[in-house]
Formats: C-alpha cells, sequence, structure tokens
C-alpha cells in the first residue's frame, strides 16, 4: 500500500514522538507499505516554523532531510493535484469550519494518486474521502 503522511505523522515519525500511534507505526513500519511525505507538508513546516505563535524548530529542510533518511519518498505537488482538490467535497468540513488549505491539498494528493491518507486529525473525516485511515 502507498502511505501519504499527514503533517503531524510526518513530523511525529522522524522525531519518534509518543504521541505517534501505534497503529501508524505498525503502517509506517511494514515492508510491504511504501511511505511518502507532501510538498505541502514541507511548506507546511516551513510556515509553522516562521510564525512567531508556533514552537516548531524544525527548518523545512531539516524535515526534508530526516523524511529521506526514514526512507520516506517525496511526493512533489502538481496541478493534477490542485484539481483533485477543487473536486473535493468541501461542504461538510466547512461547515464545522475546517478550512486548512494543507489538510485539503495532502488528502487531494492521496485521492489523485490513489494512495492512503494517514491522519490524526479527526475533522479529515469530514470531506468523506475512501483514502483516509484514521489513526
Amino acid at each position: 500500500m502507498n502511505l501519504l503522511l499527514d503533517t503531524h505523522i510526518a513530523l511525529w515519525a522522524i522525531g519518534d514522538n509518543p504521541n505517534l500511534p501505534q497503529k501508524a507505526k505498525e503502517l509506517i513500519m511494514d515492508p510491504d507499505n511504501s511511505v511518502y511525505f507532501s510538498s505541502v507538508s514541507t511548506w507546511e513546516v516551513m510556515m509553522k516554523h516562521d510564525a512567531p505563535h508556533t514552537n516548531l524548530s524544525l527548518t523545512a529542510s531539516e524535515f526534508v532531510e530526516y523524511c529521506e533518511e526514514a526512507g520516506y519518498f517525496q511526493l512533489n505537488m502538481n496541478n493534477k493535484h490542485v484539481v483533485a482538490a477543487s473536486r473535493l467535497d468541501t461542504s461538510e468540513a466547512e461547515n464545522h469550519g475546517h478550512k486548512d488549505p494543507f489538510d485539503r491539498l495532502l488528502l487531494a494528493q492521496a485521492k489523485a494518486e490513489n494512495y492512503s491518507f494517514l491522519t490524526h486529525d479527526s475533522k479529515i473525516e469530514w470531506y468523506n474521502e475512501k483514502c483516509v485511515i484514521k489513526v
């Protein structure tokens, strides 16, 4: 199975964070699975690192380096992903106040590539996409 990691899952995994759910660890460590991180996540890490109200000390370049060291493959955003994001059913998510562009793009990438999107974010379920694996 091809897994696309949500940004927080990728951060937890490369940082050996105890918040990483056991199911996520098992899926990531399964040798039958290919694990991907997105350029969208790299952008999100950069934005959070640069924001004054967050405490993310990891830079975007360090994030990429650690993901690559972990053996994750990079998935770059392209026009197919942007078009897929425009086709997501956002009505339920927006009714719940969820408008995170990073989440939408990551979910769209997973859907467009026929990957499973590994997340801990309960708000992603409001998109009702079959590609989501909530841990």
